[in-house]
C-alpha cells in the first residue's frame, strides 16, 4: 500500500480505528509520514478527529492508548499461559498425536500412543522416515489435522521432546509436565541417529544403527 501511494492510485487509507493501521507509535508515524509526502491522508472511519492541533493530541494519545492496550493484553496472555504450564495444563495448540487432552491437561491415548513409540523403535533399528510415514499410513493413521502422515510430521514427531514428558514455553523448560510415551534412552538413541543421518549420503543412512 505504501509503494502504491506513490504511484497515485489513491489519496485517502480508510480505516476502522487507526489502532488497525500500524502496530505502535514509531511504525504509524513512519507510515502517515510516507504516505504524507506522496499526498495520502489516513482516516479513520469511527474516530472523529480534526485537521488542527487538538487532531494532533487526539490521535497521539489514541494511539497510545491503542499500543497499551496491546502491550498489556499481550503480558496477561504470557503470564496466563506460563501459570498453566506450571499447573501442567494445556496450552492450547495442536494436540501431538498419541496425546489426548482432558481436564485442561495432555493424557496418553492408548490407541494411537503404541505407535509413536513403535516409530521411534523402528528409527533407532534403521528404518527410514518414509519407511515410517509409510508403515503408519497402512495401519490408516492420521496427523493431528486429519490428514494423512506426511514425510514432515515423522521427523516432527521423532524431535517433538513431548515424548518424553517435555513441555516449554519461551524460555521456560518443564521436565514431568506431562506423561511421557518414549523412553528417554530411546528418544536420545533416535535423536543421535538422526544427526548422524543428517551429514550421510541417502545410500548410507539406512545402513547405520546406534545401540
Amino acid at each position: 500500500m505504501i509503494k502504491d501511494s506513490g504511484k497515485k492510485l489513491f489519496d485517502v487509507v480508510l480505516v476502522w480505528k487507526l489502532d488497525r493501521f500500524a502496530r505502535n507509535r514509531y511504525d504509524s508515524a513512519k507510515y502517515k509520514s510516507a504516505l504524507k509526502k506522496n499526498g495520502v491522508k489516513v482516516v479513520s472511519a469511527t474516530e472523529v478527529i480534526s485537521d488542527g492541533a487538538e487532531g494532533i493530541i487526539l490521535e497521539s494519545v489514541l494511539e497510545g492508548y491503542a499500543e497499551y492496550y496491546s502491550a498489556d493484553l499481550s503480558e496477561k496472555v504470557v503470564r496466563g499461559m506460563t501459570e498453566n504450564l506450571l499447573k501442567n495444563k494445556f496450552n492450547g495448540g495442536t494436540i501431538p498425536f498419541g496425546y489426548v487432552v482432558e481436564d485442561q491437561h495432555l493424557k496418553v491415548n492408548p490407541l494411537t500412543a503404541p505407535f509413536v513409540c513403535r516409530a521411534f523403535e523402528m528409527y533407532n533399528e534403521g528404518a527410514t522416515m518414509k519407511e515410517i510415514r509409510d508403515w503408519m499410513n497402512e495401519h490408516q493413521l492420521k496427523n493431528p489435522r486429519g490428514n494423512p502422515m506426511t514425510y514432515n510430521t515423522v521427523e516432527h514427531m521423532l524431535k517433538n521432546r513431548r515424548y518424553i514428558g517435555e513441555e516449554k514455553f519461551r524460555d521456560m523448560v518443564i521436565p514431568d509436565a506431562l506423561p511421557a510415551i518414549v523412553p528417554m534412552k530411546l528418544f536420545l538413541q533416535v535423536q543421535d541417529k538422526i544427526a548422524v543421518n543428517k551429514k550421510l549420503p541417502p545410500d548410507e543412512k539406512r545402513k547405520t544403527i546406534i545401540c
